[in-house]
Order: C-alpha cells, then sequence, then structure tokens
C-alpha cells in the first residue's frame, strides 16, 4: 500500500485513541523492532473483530508494547478477561503497569508460548497468534482442545513480507508460515479461514460449532 492511499485510509477510519497514539509514538522511538506494533489501521480492525465477537476470554500469544491487547480488550463481553503471553521479560513491569492503568482485566504472563497455552486453565472463544513465526503450527495444535465451538482465531503475518511464493526463500520464518497456512488450509472445513491481505497479512479462522 503507498503511503498516500494508507493516509487517505487513516483519515477516514475510527480516531486512533490517544493512550493508544501515545503508545505507539513510545514504541516506534524506543523499540528496535517497532514495525511489530500494530498501530492504528489493525489496531481498529482488532477492536472491530472483538467487539463484534465479544468474547468473555481471549488469549494473545505475543504481547509486544501492549498495543494489540489494548485494542481487544475493547470488545471483551463484561465479566471477560484477556490473557496474553510475552517471552522476552524486560517490559514486564511496564507492561503491568500499563494494563494496571488503562485495562484491569488483561493478565499478563511471561514464558514461552507454547508451555503457556496449557498452563492457563481456559477455554477460548478469541485467540490472536503474534509469536514465533516458527511454532505457529504447534501453537494451533496445542489450541484446538481448548477453543470453544464457534471461537475466532487470527493469526498475524501470514503473508510474510511477499516472500511465501519466493522459491528462494527457505528461512526457518518463512517456512513456519508456509507450514502454518498449509496447516490452516488441510482443515478449512473445520476452521473455515480467510487471508486478509491487510499490512502483513492477517489470517482470520472461525472454529466449527
Amino acid at each position: 500500500m503507498n503511503p498516500e492511499l494508507e493516509e487517505y485510509i487513516l483519515n477516514h477510519i475510527e480516531p486512533e485513541p490517544d493512550h493508544l497514539s501515545r503508545l505507539n509514538r513510545r514504541t516506534q522511538l524506543y523499540h528496535l523492532y517497532s514495525r511489530q506494533c500494530s498501530g492504528h489501521l489493525q489496531g481498529r480492525l482488532l477492536s472491530m473483530l472483538s467487539n463484534m465477537v465479544r468474547p468473555r476470554r481471549i488469549l494473545e500469544l505475543g504481547t509486544f508494547t501492549g498495543y494489540s491487547a489494548l485494542c481487544l480488550a475493547e470488545g471483551l463481553a463484561e465479566g471477560g478477561m484477556l490473557h496474553t503471553v510475552e517471552h522476552n521479560d524486560e517490559d514486564e513491569e511496564d507492561l503491568k503497569a500499563l494494563f494496571e492503568l488503562h485495562d484491569p482485566r488483561i493478565v499478563l504472563h511471561i514464558g514461552d508460548a507454547s508451555e503457556m497455552i496449557g498452563q492457563i486453565d481456559e477455554e477460548w472463544d478469541f485467540v490472536f497468534i503474534d509469536a514465533n513465526k516458527r511454532e505457529y503450527v504447534r501453537y494451533l495444535e496445542l489450541l484446538l482442545p481448548k477453543l470453544k465451538p464457534g471461537a475466532f482465531i487470527l493469526a498475524d503475518n501470514t503473508l510474510w513480507g511477499g516472500k511465501l511464493t519466493d522459491e528462494t526463500e527457505h528461512d526457518a520464518q518463512t517456512e513456519g508460515i508456509r507450514s502454518f497456512n498449509d496447516f490452516v488450509a488441510s482443515m478449512s472445513a473445520r476452521l473455515h479461514p480467510v487471508i486478509l491481505p491487510l499490512r502483513d497479512g492477517m489470517t482470520l479462522m472461525r472454529v466449527s460449532e
């Protein structure tokens, strides 16, 4: 998407909330991999999807600086909670303070996503996968028994910079996303997936009831 069209879109959608705009700005200034932040457009999509589903239990794999968790939490049903898992413990205190200030329904877990899936004793209405690309298939395999009928799964970066159709690209992350997309396609009768060509690609799935 060219910058002019992106700017046009951002000027014609719901405005970015002030606290998220400040968080996005801090992320861009102080984090090495700042492009991982969901940002205005993707964040409003996450909020919209969550508000449509009205989940009671959300699981997010990959917290980063907390932007996407705050967006997803906007659609929680009454009494709902969002559990988010981050492997990097360097931002733990900042994330806890952020969530305590803006949405205490968000529970932060520090650790390996694959391990945490089994340790958190919940059934999920909505899952957002945005952690280690090499492990996407493993995440989904572990999640399937813990998803409620009719649950939604959203996986980020599933077009992976256009590398998937380049036969010369065989790095571990590219192969991880290729394997994930193939796995999801093989289960299309149960997962009902659609790939959205937004940013780096997002795959939305609805689990059969």
